[in-house]
Formats: structure tokens, C-alpha cells, sequence
């Protein structure tokens, strides 16, 4: 029953930010619907129905699920927000440790995502 809830409310949340991101330009969509497909199943499953019919969210979780495939702005965006942060982070004097930890975790996630298929020019990101 807990578990429930925890991933109910995991899906929720992902959502709102998910939603966020198709009006804020900084705000990635594609990640946070990942997350909500995943979690949705298991606390709701009329949610994951409606995740997975919604008109907007629908085609990217669809691309991902078969193809394992992201939109070409969501990739871009994503690369966009990794170097910012990472910029940031040396802007503000972070030690080189930590530069040199997140540099590479970064450069990890960045080539992860630029390297899946694009999902088309009509899916959202």
C-alpha cells in the first residue's frame, strides 16, 4: 500500500515537472516523463493509461518504449543544461575534484543521451 503511493506520488510529481517543461524553456520534458511511465504502472495503473494516450506526452513515451528514441531538442537541451551546470559549478570556484567527478559524469550522461535515436520532428521534448 505504501509503495503505492510512494510511486503514485513519484509519477505525479514527474509529471507537474514534465508539464513544466513544455513552458519553461529550461525545463526538460522527456527525462521526467521517463520517470512517470516508469513509476506509473506501479501505483496507478489508470494513470499509466492516460500517460500513455495523452496526446503530448504520449508520442514520447511511445518513442522511448520501441525505439529508445528522444526528441532531437530534447537531446540538444539536455546537452545545453549539462554544460550550463557544469559551467556554473567552475564559475562559482568549485574545487577541482569536483569539477573533474561531474566533468566526466556529465560527459557520461550527455553522450548516453546524444547517442539514442531521435524519436522525429513531431514528438515533443
Amino acid at each position: 500500500m505504501l509503495s503505492n503511493v510512494a510511486y503514485r506520488s513519484l509519477a505525479y510529481g514527474c509529471i507537474a515537472l514534465g508539464a513544466a517543461g513544455l513552458v519553461l524553456p529550461l525545463v526538460p520534458t522527456t527525462p521526467f516523463l521517463l520517470i512517470a511511465a516508469w513509476a506509473a504502472p506501479k501505483g496507478s495503473p489508470r494513470l499509466a493509461h492516460w500517460l500513455r494516450e495523452h496526446p503530448r506526452f504520449g508520442p514520447v513515451l511511445h518513442a522511448w518504449r520501441h525505439g529508445r528514441a528522444v526528441p532531437r531538442r530534447a537531446k540538444w537541451l539536455a546537452a545545453l543544461l549539462l554544460a550550463t551546470s557544469w559551467g556554473m559549478l567552475w564559475l562559482i570556484g568549485s574545487p577541482l575534484p569536483v569539477l573533474a567527478l561531474t566533468g566526466g559524469l556529465f560527459l557520461l550522461v550527455g553522450g548516453f543521451v546524444l547517442t539514442r535515436p531521435d524519436a522525429g520532428p513531431r514528438a515533443p521534448s
